[in-house]
């Protein structure tokens, strides 16, 4: 069985519960080192330095490793060339929760290329990459082509071939135990349907394209609203008012307490909606649906892999969409909801990920 070394520089949100999974599900010896999610520009700048002091520290008192699992908060090229001065050679692979090259900023900032060069080096290094969509890798690639061109008087275009061939596509395995265990709402008495907002609380998730639909219907169109998600202290200024304008609608707003809370509230919903402009996967969408919610995406992003043409709107079509569902009650079957989210499943992606973390282990065997 090979011992896989995880090492995540920002232990928190998606990529705790995706090692979580990993660890669960997938038949490795793992040893996890991490750091806390905070400060994520810190991190890919100073991580990979922190994390080789650790390693070389464990290797000198006889921990023995097969390979390297990282995410791209750690700077691999730096970590590399760190533990390969102490003679320390082993098989190396990233996975890519996300990309650099296509995380939408507020204001335009110069020194973002760093990150996204950071990115570029870090899959030109290591021996394997996996990401968590076709859309991830393709617009990673899209990004690197363009950058390398940018590079007027050195031929590197050739380099974006060398990243695509090793890589691959792995979802992200969700758990969808909590869900499956929590209890359906009595619904006697209110059949008005209930729509359910459960993305981060960030201008990236557009939540102004969301609300502004809402406050738009038509007065008798009838409707109940749970708004879930991580927030922070600065949040985009159409939450407090959309609070405000739909307080009467209004069965749930702010994060869940927890995860048996969290479930709860997404078997009251009938309707689950994103409209982000920035979605490299869609676990908050996903878990909305295995509880029994009909998802309402944008024809873009990592939607167009998750869900049929059904399910999307195309741009500038959502309040059209969203008002046609209220209009006419359409609600998503239990066999549905299980066939749209079943693929996704750590039962049936663990056996991939075993396969690829064997690869990787036996590499420099072969």
């Amino acid at each position: 069985m090979p011992h896989i070394l995880l090492l995540e520089p920002y232990y928190g949100g998606s990529h705790k519960n995706f090692l979580t999974g990993l660890q669960k599900y997938v038949d490795c010896r793992f040893s996890l080192l991490t750091l806390p999610a905070r400060k994520w520009k810190m991190r890919m700048q100073l991580a990979a330095p922190w994390f080789a002091e650790k390693i070389i520290t464990q290797i000198s008192a006889n921990a023995d490793y097969d390979a390297i699992l990282c995410s791209t908060f750690l700077d691999v090229a730096v970590l590399r060339s760190l533990l390969s001065r102490q003679g320390i050679t082993l098989p190396l692979a990233v996975y890519f929760h996300e990309n650099q090259f296509c995380y939408p900023g507020q204001v335009a900032d110069p020194g973002m290329y760093q990150f996204s060069a950071m990115n570029f080096t870090s899959a030109l290094c290591a021996d394997a990459l996996a990401f968590n969509s076709r859309y991830n890798l393709e617009s990673f690639l899209d990004g690197v082509t363009k950058y390398l061109k940018k590079a007027t008087d050195m031929e590197l275009v050739h380099l974006v071939k060398a990243i695509r061939e090793k890589a691959t596509v792995l979802y992200p395995g969700m758990d969808y135990e909590s869900i499956d265990k929590a209890q359906s709402s009595d619904r006697s008495g209110n059949t008005a349907p209930i729509i359910v907002w459960n993305h981060r609380w960030e201008h990236d998730k557009a939540p102004e394209t969301f609300f502004e639909g809402l406050i738009a219907l038509p007065d008798n169109i009838d409707f109940q609203l749970i708004v879930l998600g991580e927030h922070f202290k600065r949040q985009p200024l159409i939450f407090a008012r959309a609070r405000e304008l739909l307080a009467d609608r209004l069965l749930h707003w702010g994060f869940a307490e927890n995860r048996e809370e969290y479930a709860c509230l997404l078997k009251q919903g009938d309707i689950i909606v994103s409209t982000a402009v920035h979605e490299f996967f869609g676990i908050s969408v996903l878990e909305g649906v295995r509880a029994g919610c009909l998802p309402l995406v944008p024809d873009r992003l990592s939607y167009q892999e998750l869900f049929p043409s059904r399910y999307r709107y195309p741009s500038g079509r959502f309040n059209n969409h969203l008002l046609k569902l209220l209009s006419n009650s359409v609600s998503l079957s239990l066999s549905a909801a299980k066939s749209l989210t079943a693929p996704y499943d750590w039962q049936c992606l663990a056996p991939k990920y075993q396969h690829w973390l064997q690869q990787l282990a036996f590499m420099y065997n072969s």
